[in-house]
């Protein structure tokens, strides 16, 4: 059946006995995608319903069921059940000996490495992430934050703070400000 000028009408593939019966216990399933994929699948294949029908009746867009139908082709059951999002390695700049030294490193001064700096900021630490061998590459300075964010230390920026070479700037300025 063609519609739409040229669009064929999209339908699951009749259901196998074992495969009717699995739709329908999923239809219990606590899981919502798990619940909603079986419902589409079973009006599509056991009612003969029409995409959009399918979604008006299950409260999705019609790219959602057919989604699920070419899924259901090419996966069979699995695509019944939702997929892990993310990515599935490990990705992380700083391994966990990484971050142990990492940790090590923020304790020291920055004058001991070589830097012109008394203090660390998140781009120095990168720097020297990667100078130390801590990493294999040059990482930013938003990875080390987040890294030191997962060893639970919150990085904040060092406020400045005036200093007067006036002898009396304290009284001064206790002064004036009450």
């Amino acid at each position: 059946m063609v519609l739409n000028g040229g669009m064929k009408a999209l339908y699951a593939r009749p259901l196998m006995d074992e495969e009717g019966q699995v739709l329908r216990e999923s239809l219990k399933s606590r899981n919502g995608f798990t619940v909603r994929r079986a419902q589409m699948l079973l009006l599509s294949a056991d009612e003969g319903l029409k995409v959009d029908a399918i979604g008006q009746r299950v409260g999705c867009q019609g790219q959602a069921v057919r989604q699920a139908i070419h899924a259901f082709d090419h996966e069979g059951l699995r695509c019944v059940h939702p997929k892990a999002k993310g990515n599935p390695t490990d990705r992380r700049a700083l391994d966990d000996a990484a971050r142990e030294q990492l940790g090590e490193l923020i304790r020291r001064s920055p004058r001991d490495l070589g830097y012109e700096t008394s203090q660390w900021t998140l781009d120095v630490l990168a720097q020297a992430c990667c100078e130390q061998g801590i990493t294999d590459r040059q990482v930013t300075g938003e990875t080390i934050r987040a890294t030191l964010a997962a060893l639970g230390i919150r990085w904040r920026r060092v406020k400045q703070r005036m200093h007067s070479p006036d002898p009396h700037y304290t009284v001064k300025k206790s002064a004036a400000t009450g």
